[in-house]
């Protein structure tokens, strides 16, 4: 049997859009299920982000640490960020995030691995990519503002992180898929085995 996720649409009787926000907005679809029945399922309609893992020459993986209003915890990270048009292409955005948010630049770029944030409530798709060969960006600082204005920058050795995900000290989605996804690379085929930077994303379709 392959483990492979598929895609899968139901018949969707009925949608609307009950909130639009300023990035996501909120929809209500009532989906036929298969012995027949009618539900409603509520769900965020996201555009979709990308974070980055960028791994130092000494092992140190980059990463913030912000205030999370929703969660109410100033949690540490690793850069991030949305998509902010359809169809950008998401490595030029993960790009524009690191140099935004580190104001570091990358030499190597690959995909450490993609994912839906939490499918059960919104279609939230994330990729993230593995930075190496980094280095100072040219140019100004990126201008901060609200929750970026007191933005904490750090290195931390991998081996660190893996203790506090493990520990249950550090919760940010894209920091624990990307720092277990690197370890679990590492001990796999390696890291120049991971997929190009530019590899095809079907959840959100991009042209190069």
């Amino acid at each position: 049997m392959t483990i492979k996720d598929i895609p899968e649409e139901w018949e969707t009787r009925a949608t609307e859009t009950p909130f639009t926000g300023n990035k996501t907005s909120v929809r209500t679809d009532e989906v036929v299920m298969p012995d027949g029945t009618v539900v409603t399922r509520d769900y965020q309609v996201h555009p979709g982000s990308v974070a980055i893992l960028a791994l130092d020459d000494a092992g140190r993986v980059v990463v913030i640490r912000q205030y999370r209003h929703p969660v109410r915890q100033r949690l540490w990270e690793i850069p991030a960020g949305l998509l902010d048009v359809p169809g950008e292409n998401p490595l030029h955005a993960a790009q524009r995030e690191l140099y935004e948010e580190a104001h570091v630049k990358a030499e190597d770029w690959r995909v450490l691995t993609d994912l839906y944030t939490s499918p059960g409530g919104s279609d939230e798709a994330v990729r993230i990519f593995l930075a190496r060969g980094l280095s100072e960006a040219e140019g100004a600082k990126f201008e901060a503002e609200h929750e970026e204005i007191d933005l904490e920058l750090a290195r931390v050795p991998v081996e660190d992180l893996v203790r506090g995900v493990l520990a249950g000290d550090l919760h940010n989605t894209c920091l624990v898929a990307g720092v277990l996804s690197l370890v679990a690379a590492r001990t796999g085929d390696g890291l120049d085995a991971l997929r190009p930077a530019e590899a095809p994303w079907p959840a959100r379709p991009f042209e190069s």
